[in-house]
């Protein structure tokens, strides 16, 4: 079997309704990785490119989150609504979703805008 093309992880951690941080999958019931699998599979890309479950991409003030490798793009805020114009745009066109795309300065930093500041004592 060849390699696949690219491998898109999908944020499914779960947390309480009420953690600071949030949650990419408050129901844990996968929704937006299985709404992606049968996107791809739609567009025939099955065996071409997968879909993974992740655990916390530490991203959270942006999720639910997506992160599509070997491409490195981030995405932010997903819905079931963007799956399509990710797949479309991103996957089939090579052309990544600019307005869900996370800026490079809120990967993997203490001080994004997005992110809670601690609060002095």
């Amino acid at each position: 079997m060849p390699k696949f093309r690219k491998h898109i992880f999908v944020c499914t951690n779960t947390r309480e309704a009420d953690h600071p941080r949030g949650s990419c999958d408050p129901t844990g019931e996968a929704k937006l990785q299985k709404a992606l699998k049968k996107k791809l599979a739609e567009h025939h890309l099955h065996g071409v490119v997968r879909a993974n479950k992740a655990g916390c991409l530490d991203q959270c003030e942006h999720g639910p989150n997506i992160v599509v490798y070997p491409d490195a793009i981030w995405y932010g805020h997903v819905t079931e609504a963007d799956l399509d114009e990710i797949v479309t745009s991103h996957i089939i066109g090579g052309r990544p979703v600019e307005r869900l795309t996370l800026p490079d300065e809120c990967l993997n930093s203490a001080t994004c805008a997005h992110k809670p500041r601690p609060t002095k004592k």
